[in-house]
């Protein structure tokens, strides 16, 4: 009887580790979105383009991440992604203009693509077991949402004592401390050049052609489009559109006085939901067919982002939200990596992903830039909340043709 693989393995322990610390500086940006405005008399959409830049990054620089990691190593990857991540941080720090913040969120986009999801689930995912593979992925994402409970309180509680600038030069060198835990992560070797060109190209020749891949593109754009949107947008809005949180009331005797208070604990609390979401996703998703799931996620997402913008916006309705929102937040990761693991293989998962994810960052830049201008325009989000609904709704509907069974190419006969 062979002997089962540890879940906890150094290589998902290390992982999880980094993705926690990349994800908490990650989801934080939107705190800095009225201090930095104010400072310097800048409109919402400015700050917010800049952001939305850093997500394409993201999305751009992730099949090349992928690809540096499947030709070089991933830990060279993760070298190289922390370097940029930090310079960008380093650098936004002293920028005085829109257009250098925006430029410059192009350095810390790829810095997140070299030391988020792409990267870190696809060395997960090798490194694990077929029958654990899914959990395995569900825990690392779970590990990138502890970071956005973690993310937004440390921001909050450091602009409280020094200025915005003096918080990313903190950022900067937390990205560079997560290489601590790079010795965990045990690269295998490098494929000969033109071994890995034959087999790629024919990987993804073979994964474009499939009907399945594109509708896995397409459905991922509404998550990436609700996900930026709120962690971009959300602690604003409630600042500045929520009711007053009364005296005597349970959040005033939690501490959480004011609304902008409020705002930075949402999202912390969507991220604390959601590692047990993740990590109820990764264990479904060994069990049940993953698009079904997918779809299921999507629409629980629709129904809640609607009845939230229906409903009177009261501290009350914020908290609820974010606890529904958050079980749902990350949970479609591991099961949108986890298929394509399971239809085109692991050889070339993080660049198969990595194109996938280019889909998600699509969607993050529509939700933030369009949720910065349209509130300059007409000083409301409601606008951008319903596209949000919609297209969610239609994630939900492009999951269910997906033929979920293994691609017959090299890459997949190799899992």
């Amino acid at each position: 009887m062979a002997r089962q693989t540890p879940l906890l393995t150094p290589v998902l322990i290390g992982g999880s580790l980094i993705l926690l610390l990349s994800m908490a500086i990650r989801s934080s940006f939107g705190l800095f979105q009225i201090p930095i405005a104010e400072e310097f008399g800048w409109l919402r959409a400015e700050f917010s383009l800049a952001i939305a830049i850093q997500n394409l990054a993201w999305g751009v620089g992730q099949p090349i991440f992928g690809a540096i990691a499947e030709r070089f190593g991933d830990r060279r990857a993760i070298v190289l992604g922390a370097i940029l991540y930090a310079a960008g941080l380093v650098f936004s720090a002293f920028a005085i203009t829109p257009g250098q913040h925006q430029i410059l969120e192009v350095l810390v986009g790829f810095g997140i693509a070299g030391t988020g999801f792409g990267v870190i689930l696809a060395i997960v995912g090798r490194a694990a077991s077929n029958e654990q593979r899914s959990l395995a992925l569900g825990i690392a994402t779970a590990a990138g949402s502890a970071g956005q409970v973690v993310g937004p309180v440390l921001a909050e509680g450091l602009l409280a004592v020094m200025p915005w600038q003096g918080v990313f030069i903190v950022f900067a060198g937390l990205v560079v401390a997560s290489l601590l835990f790079l010795p965990l992560l045990r690269s295998p070797a490098s494929a000969s050049r033109a071994k890995l060109q034959d087999s790629l190209s024919e990987t993804l020749g073979r994964a474009f052609r499939d009907p399945s891949y594109t509708l896995i593109f397409v459905g991922f754009f509404s998550c990436g489009y609700q996900l930026g949107f709120i962690t971009a947008h959300f602690p604003a809005f409630v600042t500045e559109v929520c009711g007053p949180i009364e005296p005597g009331s349970v959040l005033h005797g939690l501490g959480i006085t004011t609304t902008s208070a409020l705002g930075a604990v949402a999202i912390a609390l969507i991220g604390l939901t959601n590692i047990a979401g993740t990590i109820l996703a990764g264990y479904l998703g060994s069990r049940f067919p993953r698009k079904y799931l997918l779809a299921s996620i999507y629409v629980g997402r629709t129904l809640a982002a609607a009845a939230f913008i229906v409903l009177p916006m009261t501290p009350l309705t914020v908290v609820v939200f974010a606890l529904v929102m958050g079980s749902l937040w990350l949970a479609t990761v591991p099961l949108t990596a986890g298929l394509v693991g399971h239809i085109y293989g692991l050889r070339y998962m993080g660049t198969l992903y990595g194109i996938v994810f280019f889909s998600h960052q699509l969607g993050s830049f529509m939700g933030i830039s369009l949720g910065g201008w349209m509130y300059d325009l007409y000083g409301t989000y409601d606008a951008v909340w319903w596209v949000g609904v919609a297209i969610g709704a239609l994630s939900a509907v492009v999951h269910l043709p997906i033929r979920e069974r293994p691609l017959d190419t090299p890459a997949a006969q190799a899992a």
